[in-house]
């Protein structure tokens, strides 16, 4: 069992296949080309935000179970997501989110093993990495309690985060063409600042880009504890 576990935590360059690339393509055919556009009205704004030159952060909000899927479409890009430990707790999901390529991640604290897997994922030069700075999905159109956890892989890692909105899921809507579901591409946020302006202007982007309140995280001592852990173990 903590051999199964580690499996899902940890990820190496070579778990990264062809394999789950098609399996992740055909996700995002069956939800983001053919059961949304049949229940929504869709608007894609910001393509012309999306880094060519370099790998990337794709760092959503997150209000639906859609939201992989819509980023992964908005960008064209096969994302390797962080997904809570908790989901791989279930065999038939564990299966499902590792051939979609997930990894799990303990939202309480960031791991060594979840910076290693980062480095694999950036080493592939075709995925990119997802996170949810939010951690789980949040329905009340507030931007707040941001985890510190992709700014700082985002520091550490030398990579820009790409900011991306998306409204219209926060309750399903099961009406065929009824309902209207934006997606909101920011610009890019440069890795080379400080850690708690990196989180400040993904929550501004995104409040601003899809009209919700932000709230923003008071300050503490997780930014340190967080840098002082890659910085031993890297």
């Amino acid at each position: 069992m903590d051999k199964k576990k580690s499996n899902y935590t940890k990820r190496d360059v070579s778990d990264f296949t062809e394999g789950k690339f098609h399996f992740q393509l055909f996700g995002r055919w069956l939800v983001a080309r053919t059961i949304i556009p049949f229940f929504y009205k869709v608007e894609l704004i910001g393509t012309e935000n999306i880094p060519t030159d370099r790998n990337f952060i794709v760092a959503p909000n997150h209000i639906s179970y859609f939201d992989p899927f819509i980023a992964g479409e908005a960008v064209k890009k096969p994302i390797a997501f962080m997904g809570k430990k908790e989901l791989f707790t279930n065999k038939v999901l564990a299966f499902l989110l590792d051939n979609l390529a997930c990894f799990a991640v303990n939202r309480e604290k960031l791991e060594v093993s979840t910076i290693k897997t980062a480095i694999n994922v950036f080493k592939t030069q075709k995925w990119m990495l997802g996170i949810f700075p939010q951690g789980g999905i949040r329905r009340n159109k507030r931007i707040e309690k941001i985890n510190k956890g992709f700014a700082v892989i985002a520091n550490q890692m030398k990579t820009d985060i790409l900011p991306i909105g998306i409204t219209g899921c926060e309750q399903y809507n099961w009406i065929p063409f009824k309902g209207k579901l934006k997606i909101a591409i920011g610009r890019p946020i440069s890795y080379n600042q400080d850690i708690d302006k990196i989180i400040d202007q993904w929550g501004q982007q995104i409040s601003q880009l899809i009209d919700y309140s932000y709230i923003k995280n008071d300050s503490d001592v997780e930014e340190k504890e967080n840098s002082q852990l890659l910085k031993n173990k890297l």
